[in-house]
């Protein structure tokens, strides 16, 4: 197969010569995790990348002949494409921090175990990360905020951090996936030339079935839940309301960022605002946290009030650094402890690490090799639509960004489709269901670093409880399979069911 660039026509790789550089990541990923650990991913599985993406350079330089400007062109168009994306992630780490010390967090958490009781708190915390990422279309917004305060009520109820993670997780995930203001539905729909709302009608035939499962699920180790437990309930509140202010007021912040949401304020200046709203609230509700974070070699008894510099290094630090307020409690301390952007910048060397991969894969022609193999083998609608799904399966993995994921899968496989006489829709919910949900199953995934930062449990540990996540692409397969509400444009064979 042939293909060309500005110095006439390459050779593409085979697929067999395409699946080196997985395997070297593979292997490298194998050798760094038994080495670190959960640590891995401070540094060690950016290398293992760098170093996959250098084989493939090697690879497509020396065999193929690829000039080296090509694959520069391809990681500067990645690196471009995630640049607002490391913004928000750098003011999802200050709002961490403002809201934490503010007492947002700690007074969510305060209220939130007044009202969710432990016998639904699974399936509670999986409904409401659903209704807030419907209204914000933000996973990551959903799950920093309102995450953040979850994940301190099952701590305080007993759950296991994975189980509480794992329900948010698929909880925000279902906004993301079917709110008209999520930006991974509409990239989705655009990049396949679907209608928004023909694309998200479309994607409930999928979606609600999974989600139905999840739910279930949720009630059910809910009820199963052990009460001997719950009475950690009443010490983590003690905790809480000892240390911080706890007002009806604090909630304000959150309602105020809820509305510029609605008004479509841009993502960036949403969450600049939210930071800045919350380091007021910081310095008017609790000025003995604010001075604990400028003085942290001192003890909150020695407070005796709220000086200028310490207003403004404390404020500084919330931004940026460690806020860690000792409490009297040791679990909660783990909780209220926050790194705020500095926290934020494993995550931004994984990005930029990820996305150099899927350059110099892209700028080489193994992935669309890879790509192109799956599509010979889609004779029919389940055997297209299941290779859509492990395509955006392995955009994710190889990629490390959903929406790389997103726009190459909708890329390789929109004329196929076409040639197929599939609708539109179909692709776009296939992308949906795969590219978008598993994004945060990978841990070098952006998405999967991220929650794991955020939410505090790495990636591995909330894995096996992202049921939402995992059942979706399965949904898809299974739904072409049985051709429910699956047609052809222009038929030209019969298929059984379509």
């Amino acid at each position: 197969m042939k293909r060309k660039n500005n110095n006439g026509i390459l050779r593409e790789p085979s697929w067999p010569v395409s699946l080196v550089p997985f395997i070297v990541l593979t292997l490298s990923l194998v050798v760094v995790i038994s080495i670190f650990g959960a640590d891995a991913l401070s540094g060690g599985s950016q290398v293992c990348l760098l170093l996959a993406s250098a084989v493939t350079v090697a690879i497509s330089m020396f065999v193929y002949k690829t000039p080296w400007e090509t694959l520069e062109d391809c990681i500067l168009d990645n690196i471009r494409s995630v640049g607002s994306a490391v913004l928000i992630l750098l003011l999802i780490g200050a709002i961490a921090g403002t809201w934490m010390v503010s007492g947002i967090v700690p007074a969510m958490i305060c209220y939130g175990m007044k009202v969710i009781f432990p016998s639904i708190f699974l399936a509670a915390a999986c409904a409401i990360s659903a209704l807030v990422s419907v209204m914000t279309g933000s996973s990551w917004t959903t799950i920093a905020t309102i995450g953040v305060a979850l994940i301190g009520i099952g701590t305080a109820q007993g759950f296991e951090p994975g189980w509480t993670a794992g329900a948010i997780i698929s909880g925000a995930y279902f906004g993301d996936k079917v709110s008209p203001l999520s930006d991974t539905t509409v990239l989705a729909s655009s990049s396949s030339g679907t209608p928004l709302f023909t694309h998200i009608r479309y994607m409930m035939i999928t979606t609600i079935p999974s989600l139905t499962i999840a739910l279930a699920i949720f009630l059910t180790a809910s009820l199963l839940h052990p009460a001997s437990e719950f009475s950690q309930t009443a010490e983590f509140s003690e905790s809480l309301r000892s240390t911080f202010h706890i007002t009806p007021w604090l909630l304000a912040v959150p309602v105020l960022t809820g509305v510029l949401i609605v008004k479509k304020v841009p993502a960036i200046l949403t969450l600049f605002s939210a930071a800045a709203m919350a380091a007021v609230a910081a310095i008017v509700f609790q000025p003995q946290a604010v001075w604990a974070v400028a003085n942290p070699e001192s003890s909150l008894s020695g407070f005796t009030g709220l000086s200028f510099m310490d207003a403004c290094k404390g404020i500084m630090v919330t931004f940026y650094g460690s806020t860690g307020i000792q409490t009297g409690n040791e679990a909660i301390d783990s909780l209220i402890s926050t790194r705020g952007m500095t926290g934020m910048l494993n995550t931004i060397f994984l990005i930029i690490c990820s996305v150099t991969f899927g350059g110099v894969l892209a700028g080489s022609g193994m992935l669309r090799s890879l790509t192109e193999l799956f599509a010979k083998l889609a004779h029919r609608a389940v055997t297209l639509v299941s290779s859509t799904v492990g395509t955006g399966l392995l955009c994710n993995m190889v990629t490390g960004d959903q929406y790389i994921s997103i726009i190459l899968t909708s890329n390789l496989y929109k004329k196929l489709y076409e040639q197929k006489g599939y609708e539109k829709r179909l692709l776009s919910r296939s992308v949906e269901d795969s590219a978008t949900v598993t994004s945060v199953l990978i841990p070098w995934n952006s998405c999967g670093m991220t929650q794991a930062t955020v939410l505090k449990v790495p990636t591995l540990d909330y894995l096996p409880y992202c049921f939402f996540n995992i059942v979706s692409p399965l949904m898809s397969v299974t739904i072409a399979a049985i051709g429910y509400k699956i047609f052809r444009v222009h038929p030209k064979r019969s298929e059984s069911g379509k």
